[in-house]
């Protein structure tokens, strides 16, 4: 009789299966959550950015957390009640120029908070606005969430800055900053405090809005060297920017001393990577990423080798918009409950399921495709700069700084020149036994023995206005002279922006006078330098002449400047 039924069978398959080692497989267990089904630790997938939202916001908190921690520090001593330009005198002229005007009309010229305070306590307001600011910023910092609500008053309260800051904010990273800051309000949902909020992913356009900041500021940056000076079309102008640079740094001291064919390879480099790299961004994903890491890399190379404020670190944020969730991974912890594991959840979710559109989808998706359209209307004009053979550089087009021109170094100045400011207490300042004695800035070079200073991202506006003057004269800087008088009352205001005061601990100097000089980098190994010396020094000539205060009197009158008063 054949065995024929499932019954005998049985035996002898289940004898067949012992010989050949299968096995019925085992029930599956449910998929372990930042892990595939394999059990190997999974990988986000490409073409998400909620990392990536992350990311941008934390560094542009910081670079927010350090513009207003140097307004907090500066801002009274600069444009406050007795600032050596106060806002007061600033906003009342901007007044009187537009008195036809409505204020809607004078507020659009110029937007900032201060129209609406009471100028009589400017310190209190510029103090208020600073501190709220960096209430905000270091929220954002530490969380890495924001909304749309804290990100418009990050952009506010700077805008609000910038516009009455006259010559101290008149650099192209203010600029830069107000255009980056807004970008950044759309990066976020309009209430929702989260830093992965589900229903609000981040904008395809307003990640395109980052990139062409960056394309704009780097090509510009580019374009203007090459239309400019002509050091950069020979490769020779690295032999002279790390020792004429604003504020150079102990770095740029080594640098500048590199053999020549170094600083051709610098040359050749910057405009490799500002003149082609940038178009890598429309070369797909792989390219954006290599430019995007090759943009951080050049920043901060820039970083290393000099002091340029948080200029640098601000040209990062938009370079991080080239990276998606699956690049930036390796910055997040895994495991389960993490960022990158609810991340990964979202994106198979997505992958899933298509979400059905809701009413603040809808909305959004409208708003963003206007910022879009906005975008685009406004960079008429900067690309019409950009391709023209008098391109002009660090330039608004309109009172928000939406989208602007960028550049740097279009000229590189081939010596340095320094103005020193010097106090004596002779009663003759034109007497031969007259002892003058140096003021020290915080930063910029001054005691040939002082080792150059390393503080970026902090920026002192104070010394950097001071490099301007050297190459002009006092007469294009009235605010040198507002700082003199100053010195001669020995206002504590003013002094707290300087390093050194010799008068200190003894009354006020009787005569003030600015000294012009050249300042070249010691030769390592050379005398100058045995001696402990990082700079030689060679006097040019008078900037100004000595003055007195009451001699300065009818001029802060002027002015409408408030008299100092000696202690």
């Amino acid at each position: 009789m054949r065995p024929d039924g499932p019954t005998m069978a049985a035996p002898e398959e289940s004898l067949r299966r012992r010989k050949t080692g299968y096995s019925h497989p085992e029930p599956e267990s449910p998929p372990v959550p930042g892990r595939d089904p394999a059990g190997s630790p999974a990988h986000l997938h490409a073409g998400t950015f909620w990392l990536t939202r992350i990311v941008l916001l934390k560094a542009l908190a910081f670079v927010y957390f350090v513009a207003f921690l140097v307004a907090f520090h500066q801002n009274k001593q600069l444009i406050g009640d007795r600032g050596l330009l106060p806002c007061r005198v600033f906003l009342k002229n901007f007044q009187q120029y537009f008195q036809d005007k409505t204020s809607w009309e004078v507020f659009s010229y110029m937007p900032t908070i201060l129209w609406l305070t009471d100028w009589s306590d400017t310190n209190s307001t510029l103090d208020s606005l600073a501190l709220l600011g960096l209430g905000i910023s270091s929220f954002v910092l530490i969380t890495g969430c924001a909304n749309m609500l804290l990100m418009a008053a990050l952009w506010g309260l700077y805008m609000s800055l910038v516009n009455v800051g006259h010559v101290w904010y008149s650099f192209g990273w203010e600029s830069q900053l107000l255009e980056t800051g807004f970008l950044g309000i759309f990066l976020c949902p309009l209430w929702t405090l989260s830093r992965l909020p589900q229903h609000t992913p981040t904008s395809r356009i307003v990640l395109w809005g980052f990139r062409w900041l960056i394309f704009r500021i780097m090509l510009g940056a580019g374009l203007i060297k090459i239309r400019g000076d002509r050091c950069w079309r020979d490769l020779t102008c690295m032999d002279f920017h790390y020792e004429t640079q604003p504020v150079p740094n102990p770095v740029a001291y080594y640098l500048h001393h590199s053999p020549w064919w170094f600083h051709r390879f610098e040359t050749l480099s910057n405009h490799f990577i500002e003149l082609l790299v940038p178009f890598f961004l429309f070369l797909g994903r792989r390219a954006c990423i290599i430019h995007g890491a090759l943009q951080i890399l050049f920043q901060a190379i820039l970083i290393v080798s000099g002091n340029l404020s948080f200029l640098n670190w601000l040209t990062m944020v938009p370079s991080l918009a080239c990276f998606d969730d699956a690049t930036l991974g390796f910055l997040f912890p895994s495991g389960p409950g993490s960022l990158k594991d609810r991340v990964l959840q979202m994106q198979r979710e997505i992958r899933g399921a298509r979400p059905k559109p809701r009413f603040g989808s809808v909305v959004r998706r409208a708003a963003n495709v206007s910022l879009g359209i906005l975008l685009a209307w406004l960079s008429v004009p900067v690309v019409l700069n950009l391709l023209s053979s008098r391109q002009v550089m660090n330039t608004h087009f309109n009172s928000l700084h939406i989208v602007n021109t960028y550049g740097a170094f279009g000229s590189i100045t081939k010596e340095r020149t320094e103005v020193i400011l010097q106090g004596t207490a002779s009663p003759n300042a034109s007497a031969p036994d007259a002892v003058w004695e140096d003021y020290e800035f915080k930063c910029k070079p001054g005691d040939p023995s002082r080792r150059p200073c390393l503080i970026s991202p902090y920026h002192y506006r104070l010394d950097w206005l001071m490099w301007f003057a050297a190459f002009q004269t006092y007469e294009h800087n009235d605010w040198i002279l507002h700082l003199a008088g100053k010195l001669l009352a020995s206002d504590a205001e003013a002094l707290s922006l300087l390093a050194h005061n010799p008068f200190a601990s003894r009354p006020p100097p009787r005569w003030v006078r600015g000294e012009h000089y050249r300042y070249k980098f010691s030769r390592p190994g050379g005398r100058h330098a045995a001696e402990g010396k990082w700079w030689v020094r060679k006097r040019i000539g008078a900037y100004f002449p000595p003055l007195s205060l009451e001699e300065l009197r009818p001029y802060f009158r002027d002015r409408g400047w408030p008299l100092p008063q000696p202690l």
